[in-house]
């Protein structure tokens, strides 16, 4: 009877270490998330466009890694699902089993998270896009005098020339 309980602890640890695994790379996104918070309120002060075109590339690349970190954690919880299916194939470790019932458990916790963050990620994502378009659309108020249209906004942000358009205006400024 003691190799059964075995076998399932074993099943067990092997499991718990692939969790902690996941939770690593939920700290890296934490990370990520805290980079790209930071780059965004550096970026409500920079005037000049390089020092913008900077942030933009470090938000960018904070963005790319909080993404493929995602993939990876959703594919290890994938893989936990897998294992936990065929757990129930091995002795004591069967549907009702409290170590079914844990590694249910800890894999819909998983999912859950990966969820939050996500649904954290794009919240972010939204807020840099949304006040970036209020900046430059104050920006271009500054400088012109006047409201720009959407679509002119949209035009400014995506060819990165509104901060082109405010460094001018400062230098002609003198």
């Amino acid at each position: 009877m003691g190799n059964l309980r075995n076998s399932g602890e074993l099943g067990l640890q092997s499991f718990s270490k692939k969790v902690q695994e996941i939770e690593k790379q939920y700290e890296k996104i934490n990370n990520h998330l805290r980079k790209l918070q930071d780059a965004h309120e550096e970026s409500k002060a920079v005037t000049k466009a390089s020092a913008m075109k900077s942030i933009k590339q470090r938000m960018e690349k904070d963005v790319d890694e909080v993404q493929k970190i995602a993939r990876l954690i959703k594919s290890k919880i994938e893989d936990l699902d897998r294992d936990n299916l065929s757990s129930l194939q091995k002795p004591g470790c069967g549907k009702g089993t409290a170590i079914e019932r844990t590694r249910t458990t800890q894999t819909v916790q998983l999912k859950k998270k990966l969820r939050d963050k996500m649904a954290e990620f794009q919240t972010l994502r939204e807020n840099v896009h949304q006040e970036y378009r209020e900046v430059v659309e104050r920006r271009v108020y500054t400088v012109t005098g006047q409201r720009a249209d959407e679509e002119t906004i949209d035009q400014l942000i995506e060819t990165g020339n509104s901060e082109q358009i405010f460094q001018r205006a400062i230098q002609e400024q003198g």
